[in-house]
């Protein structure tokens, strides 16, 4: 019986001419395109937008078809075995120009939910704005984590020549881990704790992990689920009882600021690629609209923000004035959004543009 497999027969073969002095090196002179490439940093240093210059930046519009992770620019033997799982090949499909420079910023400015938020502050608060935050933080906590589920699922099936998008994905993950981390300390860490989960939030999470291809999702949850929310931190000094909250809302907000910059690009530049698709777009976001409404209007949604905004129950009518403004901003800014990625949504938007809660309350 072999003591050893083939595969390790050969091993050891080869060890053996190395040992007598016999070595290949075909390595050193196989990629001569390649040789010879420098990069200056730029002022916050060496970033993929310095690195990827000259033959390093030939991005195909057809993902190399060896189907390995082979790094993009290098030479490929014809012997290198295809993993079979890469198979978003299309530029298209995937693509954003600004992929580079985001993964840049987003590694300069990761923070820590340890340090980084001032937990000394915290202050003794009224029952109902501690049970308002907490609520409000349970939301956040179940919904956060979805825009790096998503990203986790396609991931594995995008090309390696489109290297950037996958790190800046990769960058989204944990930014998303971080908020769910960050949301749900805040709910423990003031007396309080985790409240009620959301039915309509979880039918929003099933609309984006279940959309049918990447772009879809993408629209879905960059532009419009990370719009409303990115809306909601860049406002949401009066839902902030104490500087804590404040600065969780400034911290996430521009980490969000990413993934919707990333999202309203991509989607750009696969419609200028494939205009006829654009009902798809509309056929996701009429679903979308339609559960980030119901959502909204979910007790558990808006009245522990009502209570936040108003600054307690007595209030909470004036808050809930505040949060129609909040609302129709977050439409206006995700129409805006739209139309900027190339998509004229208002006419066929399924939900109000606008909250008539003063005409309601009349």
């Amino acid at each position: 019986m072999a003591k050893y497999t083939p595969a390790v027969d050969m091993g050891l073969d080869r060890l053996s001419e190395m040992a007598r002095g016999n070595f290949d090196l075909a390595w050193m002179d196989s990629n001569p395109q390649g040789w010879g490439h420098e990069s200056k940093p730029g002022p916050a240093g060496l970033g993929l937008v310095q690195i990827e210059t000259g033959h390093y930046a030939k991005i195909p519009e057809t993902g190399s078809s060896h189907g390995s992770m082979a790094p993009r620019g290098c030479f490929v033997p014809e012997d290198t075995p295809s993993l079979g799982i890469y198979d978003m090949n299309d530029k298209g499909e995937v693509w954003s120009d600004n992929a580079a420079k985001l993964y840049d910023e987003a590694v300069t400015r990761q923070w820590n939910s340890a340090t980084d938020v001032p937990w000394h502050k915290l202050e003794k608060l009224p029952d109902e704005i501690e049970k308002a935050v907490c609520q409000m933080c349970t939301g956040l906590t179940e919904v956060e984590f979805v825009a790096g589920d998503m990203p986790a699922k396609w991931m594995c099936h995008i090309n390696h020549d489109f290297h950037e998008i996958k790190l800046f994905l990769a960058t989204q993950i944990m930014d998303e881990a971080r908020h769910m981390d960050v949301f749900r300390k805040r709910a423990l860490a003031n007396g309080g704790g985790l409240l009620m989960a959301s039915p309509s939030q979880e039918e929003l999470l099933a609309a984006i992990l279940q959309a049918p291809n990447y772009t879809t999702a993408s629209a879905l949850m960059h532009i419009f689920g990370e719009g409303f929310v990115l809306t909601l931190f860049r406002t949401g000094e009066f839902l902030a009882p104490t500087e804590v909250e404040k600065t969780i809302f400034r911290l996430c907000m521009q980490d969000e600021a990413r993934h919707v910059a990333y999202g309203v690009k991509h989607l750009k530049y696969f419609l200028e690629r494939y205009p006829e698709r654009v009902e798809e777009i509309h056929s996701i976001l009429d679903a979308g609209e339609q559960a980030i409404f119901a959502l909204t209007l979910e007790p558990q949604t808006i009245e522990p923000r009502a209570i936040l905004a108003g600054n307690g129950m007595e209030n909470i009518q004036e808050g809930m004035m505040k949060l129609a403004f909040l609302y129709n901003k977050q439409v206006k800014e995700y129409l805006h959004r739209l139309k900027v990625a190339g998509i004229e949504r208002e006419p066929r938007m399924r939900i109000p543009k606008e909250l008539p809660i003063g005409e309601l309350a009349a």
